[in-house]
């Protein structure tokens, strides 16, 4: 446990669900944990106990990954969790693959809707459908991207290029039709009601949901007890300027209580939500406070990635912790701090102005 981490309250300590069950964690809402082939190797998932028009049931929050696998173990969910009650529509938090991978399925197999903020409903229907080369963190596309700030060895090159699969691997074409959550708004689920907040900076239009009743925080990607959520600038937006975007949408939970359960998709459930956000605030200003003393020399995003990320990195790691550096570098930047060149050899560096 690192020391930020052990400033945070653990109500369920170490206990977490086995593979095929769940665990309640409070009246009505179950935890579900699902495997990720990734050094993160697991994401949370939610059932909460509902009832549409007399007809009692579950709502599934986020769905894991379109791997059979992962269909074989909520199968086993259905068959151990579900108390002979149907599954009466999912909701998902955000675009990413482990959020709503298995949506299309799950939604197919029980004849339910989706709910999703239009913006990343639209964002996973394009992804999931299109040809190859043309999504997410591989391909043609993202080989420049990450070519232009100094990923230049044909190896990361060529596997960068053979991920232009990597989205729709992942991910079960969604419904095409779908509930749109926007930011603000009352969701009913069963005997509550959860206000839906909108976050930025580490997806599109993600959707968080906060119980005042419960006070119970779904965070989805956007408060994690033991990780930083990532915060990247990728190919399909090379201009992007999320790091702000993603400290501003961190500011809405503090209107929420203390005492708030968080239930994150990675990690433990947790206590000490205002804590939690004045780390990650304290956390992102060490990180650009490292990367502006660095650009007293020009520097691209690849030198930047060894100062953040002391660790060894596989690729996959790598290509998000680029990302990640670009967006400090970016945020510097587009606070006038930073000059941006491109040199001769077509690589972007970043300087002290």
């Amino acid at each position: 446990m690192n020391v930020n981490e052990a400033k945070l309250a653990y109500p369920l300590g170490d206990t977490q669900p086995e593979p095929g069950f769940a665990l309640e964690v409070e009246p009505g809402v179950k935890w579900i944990r699902m495997p990720l082939p990734f050094a993160l190797d697991h994401i949370n998932l939610w059932l909460l106990a509902d009832e549409i028009n007399g007809q009692k049931g579950w709502t599934i929050v986020d769905c894991g990954i379109a791997k059979d696998p992962v269909k074989a173990l909520w199968e086993e969910v259905f068959k151990n969790e579900l108390d002979g009650l149907p599954v009466l529509r999912v909701v998902v938090t955000h675009m990413h693959p482990d959020h709503v991978g298995l949506a299309g399925w799950l939604c197919e197999k029980h004849d339910v809707p989706l709910y999703m903020s239009m913006t990343d409903y639209y964002v996973s229907r394009m992804w999931s459908s299109q040809p190859v080369g043309g999504a997410g963190t591989g391909g043609d596309v993202a080989v420049r991207h990450f070519s232009r700030h100094g990923l230049t060895d044909p190896e990361s090159q060529e596997k960068i290029r053979a991920r232009a699969t990597y989205y729709p691997g992942l991910v079960s074409t969604p419904p095409n039709r779908f509930n749109r959550l926007m930011d603000g708004d009352m969701l009913r689920i069963g005997n509550n009601d959860w206000q839906l907040i909108s976050g930025y900076g580490h997806a599109p239009e993600h959707m968080a949901l906060y119980s005042p009743g419960l006070k119970v925080l779904i965070s989805g990607d956007m408060v994690l007890p033991r990780i930083s959520t990532n915060v990247s600038v990728f190919d399909h937006e090379p201009d992007g300027n999320p790091l702000p975007l993603y400290l501003k949408s961190l500011d809405k939970y503090l209107a929420l209580d203390e005492d708030t359960l968080v239930l994150p998709s990675h990690g433990r459930p947790f206590k000490g939500l205002h804590e939690r956000i004045r780390q990650q605030h304290e956390h992102h200003a060490e990180r650009l406070a490292e990367v502006l003393e660095l650009c007293r020399e020009p520097m691209s995003a690849k030198d930047v990635v060894p100062h953040m990320f002391k660790r060894e990195l596989d690729l996959h790691q790598l290509t998000f912790a680029m990302g990640e550096a670009l967006a400090h570098l970016h945020a510097l930047h587009f606070d006038g701090k930073l000059n941006r060149e491109t040199g001769k050899d077509g690589i972007v560096r970043f300087a002290v102005i």
